[in-house]
């Protein structure tokens, strides 16, 4: 540990009550990405009982937990967690995410399923960055990482579980996928129960005594986001975890909801067939996640491991680009992929996200930048059907390989050197001893 200042903050080694915050926050990713697999699982059903068109199919991925509804949520919710405390999130966010879940879940029109769909991705934007960034500042420094390895790990369970009840619940068509927003509703009442139980991040509220002792002596207080964009140093880190994090995700985000629909109308697939390869490929995350990245995120080279996730995320998309959808590589694309989304992008950009800003606006950027990250994965997420359809899936599929290559060349490119450093001592590092945290 550095040694004392005015900006630092005795945290302790991890006891069991942070491993019991962390994994209560860490149900809030699992509700994402359950969220919008939940979604993708029964798209072809709702689109089939509905009679969709491709139109409201792109429309509803666009305002999902995948895109824009998350990312205005996210916009949003950043700057609250940073105004009022984590803890105030927790309180009344799930909330939303459940009134929206139960909209979906008893649906008998578009614009009904729209409207919830909505919801949902709003309430799943505004606890993200909350989460991420309060098991950070609880986090020792010699296991920040793992502490975000097992928010990510909750991340990874969400899909690999809903797809999983996608195939045991397919014989009940449409009414299995109701059923399946409904177990979401339980796990998020769940999390609430245990998240408005939680203590207050210790930083932030040093930060905000700070903060309330400069007000009392006449100090002018500038608006946290005029000072995020006026700082160099914030900007090349926006620019930086926005390239690293959007390039990867825009892949990413049409997989999650996408995914099912390419394996039907490109392969040939049944829903059933096409739950059961994303179900496989989110379990190979999840163990990806907890036997990679928890353990070594701390203490190997981080660039090192960030290019091996890279790196097999391109490779996946090569396979199943060129080497076409029969049997065999659609399993070696599921285990390539599933083994790179354990320790790529996602992961590290939780991570970095938490580490690069100082206390008082770090989760106002971390909003800022996952608007940004969610809000082109909502115009992906209308672009990406037509593009299939009129230009065809080797199209698609190269566009995506671009993609991937370029979140790679950024992240191994400028990849931060934080790991087993103190929140407070990165900040010191990046702006000086006289910088607030």
């Amino acid at each position: 540990m550095e040694s004392a200042n005015k900006n630092t903050v005795d945290i302790s080694e991890p006891s069991s009550r942070n491993w019991k915050a962390t994994i209560a926050v860490s149900l809030t990713n699992y509700l994402d990405s359950g969220s919008i697999v939940a979604g993708a699982s029964g798209l072809t059903l709702w689109a089939k009982d509905l009679n969709l068109s491709s139109l409201a199919v792109g429309i509803l991925g666009a305002v999902s937990a995948n895109a824009f509804g998350s990312a205005v949520g996210a916009l949003f919710g950043g700057r609250l967690a940073d105004k009022y405390g984590r803890k105030f999130i927790y309180t009344y966010n799930l909330l939303a995410y459940m009134l929206g879940v139960l909209i979906i879940m008893f649906s008998i029109n578009f614009p009904m399923l729209l409207a919830g769909f909505l919801i949902t991705g709003i309430a799943v934007g505004v606890g993200v960055p909350a989460s991420w960034t309060y098991i950070s500042e609880i986090s020792d420094s010699t296991n920040r990482a793992k502490h975000i390895g097992v928010s990510q790990f909750a991340w990874s369970c969400g899909p690999a579980i809903i797809f999983t009840l996608g195939v045991l619940l397919s014989p009940l068509s449409l009414m299995g996928n109701r059923i399946i927003f409904g177990s979401l509703f339980v796990v998020a009442f769940i999390a609430w129960n245990l998240q408005r139980k939680l203590n207050e991040s210790a930083l932030w509220e040093q930060q905000r005594k700070m903060e309330q002792e400069a007000t009392a002596k006449g100090a002018k207080k500038r608006h946290p986001y005029r000072e995020l964009f006026s700082n160099a140093i914030n900007v090349k880190a926006v620019l930086f975890l926005v390239g690293v994090y959007m390039f990867w995700n825009l892949v990413a985000g049409a997989m999650g909801f996408f995914m099912p629909y390419v394996y039907s109308t490109v392969g040939g697939l049944t829903n059933t067939q096409a739950n059961l390869l994303q179900a496989v490929l989110w379990v190979l995350t999840a163990l990806a996640t907890y036997f990679l990245f928890v353990p070594l995120g701390d203490r190997v080279n981080q660039r090192a491991l960030y290019f091996a996730g890279a790196a097999l995320a391109a490779l996946s998309w090569i396979i199943l680009t060129f080497a076409g959808m029969n049997w065999v590589a659609l399993w070696a694309f599921v285990a390539t992929w599933g083994i790179s989304a354990g320790i790529g992008a996602q992961a590290f950009y939780a991570l970095w996200a938490t580490e690069l800003f100082p206390t008082k606006y770090r989760g106002g950027a971390q909003g800022v930048m996952f608007f940004i990250v969610r809000g082109s994965a909502g115009i992906w997420s209308i672009i990406f059907p037509t593009i299939l359809n009129s230009l065809g899936f080797k199209v698609a599929g190269t566009v995506m390989i671009i993609l991937l290559i370029v979140s790679l060349l950024i992240g191994v490119i400028w990849t931060p050197n934080t790991r087993g450093k103190t929140l407070q001592q990165i900040t010191e590092e990046r702006y000086g001893k006289s910088f607030d945290l």
